[in-house]
């Protein structure tokens, strides 16, 4: 076969243009593919660490079976990963059991900072649902860098607590301390605040959304038994299944607290009726609660129906001679004394 200097040319600019592609400087296939498979290698091991860090605060032990089937990851990477945090000296084996060393608690403890500084931004700066603040934050904990993250408490005014309660880890890892114990726990009579509302497991913490029971009320426990918990809270009565009431945390009030009859959530206001705003509910915040301020909905200010929607809401609220218009979610988080 005879040399052909055109075709060598061209077949050499088509090779050329192939290893280009595949191994451009960051942007080509090869590297693409190898910062992916290390973008989700960090993912992996910040997500074991994670769960270690619940497990161990909680006072449960985890074992290399347990944690493969909670983690939604390939068995095998797993398995791999964490071979690799054991020789990091993240993580170590006591027997069969899984546990932190100081540096891979230290890591976690800035990955639940995250998370949580995350879910207390969305409460508070967006208009994002409660229901889609733990996966919006579950994706971001494992985006920012340490320096964005201290901007964002920064930005916040350095909370405490995200919006479930929780404690935010302070940037040198200091936890505050959680008020209160598990719902189940308190006897009947007893008189508390609502401190922190648990948002695992999924399937639980949407029955408590659908019970729309709120961070931060006033609450007197009426029942207690191995069946069901009921207890009154701002005019309405919940009935829980102990299994439920145990993700609330109630911190109890020493002296004596009266929780009067006639104070209700304006969602249950009637077309008869007229009240006064006796203030709004923790679980308003951010750019929500300042709009319903701005609005007139201050303490003191009267209040009644001005027209209801024949569809079911929102209905339109008379208040300082303006007819106001809210959703059911926004009125049951103003709080009312009925007249």
């Amino acid at each position: 076969m005879n040399y052909n200097p055109i075709y060598a040319l061209v077949l050499f600019f088509i090779i050329a243009g192939i290893l280009f592609v595949l191994f451009r400087p960051n942007k080509g296939w090869f590297w693409v593919i190898k910062n992916n498979f290390r973008s989700n290698e960090k993912v992996v091991i910040e997500d074991i660490l994670k769960q270690l860090y619940h497990f161990e605060n909680s006072g449960n032990k985890v074992d290399t079976k347990t944690l493969v089937q909670m983690l939604k990851f390939n068995n095998k990477q797993i398995i791999e990963v964490v071979k690799k945090m054991t020789i990091n000296d993240l993580i170590y084996f006591e027997l069969d059991v899984l546990k932190l060393t100081d540096a891979g608690r230290d890591y976690a403890l800035r990955i639940v900072r995250i998370h949580r500084l995350w879910e207390r931004y969305l409460a508070d700066k967006t208009g994002f649902s409660k229901e889609e603040w733990h996966n919006r934050a579950e994706m971001m904990e494992h985006k920012l860098s340490h320096d964005e993250t201290n901007t964002l408490a920064a930005h916040l005014g350095n909370p405490k607590f995200d919006p479930h309660g929780d404690p935010i880890p302070t940037k040198t890892g200091k936890i505050a301390q959680v008020k209160g114990v598990e719902l189940p726990l308190l006897p009947v009579n007893t008189v508390g605040r609502i401190t922190h509302i648990e948002d695992e497991p999924d399937i639980i913490y949407k029955q408590i959304l659908a019970e729309n029971i709120h961070m931060g009320s006033l609450i007197r426990v009426v029942e207690n038994n191995s069946t069901r918990i009921v207890f009154l809270s701002e005019g309405e009565e919940f009935i829980l299944a102990p299994i439920v009431a145990a993700n609330l945390t109630v911190a109890g009030i020493e002296k004596e607290v009266v929780i009067e009859d006639n104070i209700a959530r304006l969602s249950s206001l009637k077309a008869e009726e007229t009240a006064k705003i006796t203030g709004i509910s923790k679980e308003s915040r951010g750019e929500s609660r300042r709009r319903l301020l701005d609005l007139g909905f201050v303490k003191g200010a009267t209040i009644k129906i001005d027209l209801t929607n024949p569809l079911g809401e929102p209905h339109a609220y008379l208040i300082k001679g303006t007819s106001i218009a809210l959703r059911k979610d926004q009125a049951a988080k103003i709080l009312i004394k009925k007249d």
